[in-house]
C-alpha cells in the first residue's frame, strides 16, 4: 500500500488509554485536520508507531512529516486517517504563533451545546446525534482559561484527582476535563484549588463513544507564552 507523507502541526498529543491521541493540522492548503490511528481496537498511536528516528516523541506544536497509508473516517471522527506503524515520524519545523493563527477554527459553538455531565458544563453529546457530526476536532483561541484541580469522585471514595479547564467561546461557558498529559501533569503537581492562566489555545477533541455518549475534551492547551514569536 503507498504511503503519504503528510506535513502537519501537531496540535494535540493527549492521554487515550495507556497511549496516546494524536491530532494536528495540514500546513497548506485549506489546512485541515489530521488524525493519525491505529489499526488497533481503540485506535491509539503506540510510542513506537509515533516516534522520530532518534525515538523522541513528537511534541505539541511540532511540525511533522507523518506517514500515512488511507483514509479511515468513522461516524463523526472524519478527520482519521491510517498510519503507516513501520515508518518513522520526521520533525521538519516549529511552529510560531503567526502559524497559529491561521489554524484557528471559525468562532461557533463547539458542535452542540446544552448537555452536561454532573461535573462538567456543555461537555457531552447524545451519541445518536453525534453521529450526524462530520468533525471532531476544533482550535479555539481563549481570553482566559481558569484551572480547577479536585477530586470529583471524592463523594464516591475514589481519591483520583483531575485537572479541568473553564472557558467561555461563541458566548457558551464551558468545564472539559483536561488530557493534555504534559499540561496536566503541572498541574497536578499543585494543590487542589482553583489557577488562571491568560490568553492560550485550546484544541477540542470530541470522544469515542462511551455510555451512550460523547464527550468534549481539552486535548491540548497552549499558552500564548509559551510559543515563539
Amino acid at each position: 500500500m503507498a504511503v503519504t507523507q503528510c506535513p502537519v502541526c501537531i496540535l494535540a498529543n493527549s492521554r487515550k488509554l495507556a497511549e496516546r491521541c494524536i491530532a494536528g493540522k495540514e500546513t497548506f492548503g485549506g489546512f485541515r485536520w489530521i488524525r493519525p490511528v491505529s489499526e488497533r481496537e481503540h485506535e491509539e498511536v503506540s510510542e513506537y508507531e509515533r516516534q522520530y528516528e532518534d525515538g523522541s516523541d513528537p511534541r505539541v506544536l511540532d511540525i511533522v512529516d507523518i506517514p500515512l497509508l488511507k483514509q479511515r473516517p468513522r461516524d463523526y471522527q472524519q478527520e482519521n486517517w491510517l498510519l503507516d506503524p513501520n515508518s518513522c515520524w520526521q520533525k521538519i519545523g516549529r511552529a510560531a504563533e503567526k502559524d497559529i493563527r491561521r489554524f484557528v477554527d471559525p468562532i461557533e459553538p463547539l458542535w452542540i451545546n446544552g448537555h452536561h455531565t454532573i461535573n462538567g458544563t456543555n461537555d457531552k453529546i447524545p451519541l445518536s446525534t453525534a453521529k450526524n457530526l462530520r468533525s471532531s476536532l476544533r482550535l479555539v483561541q481563549a481570553d482566559r482559561l481558569r484551572l480547577s484541580v479536585f477530586k470529583p469522585r471524592e463523594a464516591f471514595g475514589s481519591s483520583k484527582r483531575r485537572v479541568q479547564g473553564r472557558f467561555q467561546h461563541a458566548g457558551a461557558h464551558y468545564h472539559l476535563w483536561i488530557t493534555d498529559p504534559i499540561f496536566e501533569r503541572v498541574y497536578l503537581a499543585k494543590p487542589d484549588g482553583e489557577y488562571e492562566i491568560d490568553e492560550c489555545y485550546l484544541t477540542i477533541s470530541l470522544s469515542e463513544p462511551f455510555k451512550g455518549a460523547c464527550y468534549k475534551l481539552a486535548a491540548a492547551v497552549i499558552p500564548c507564552t509559551e510559543i515563539s514569536g
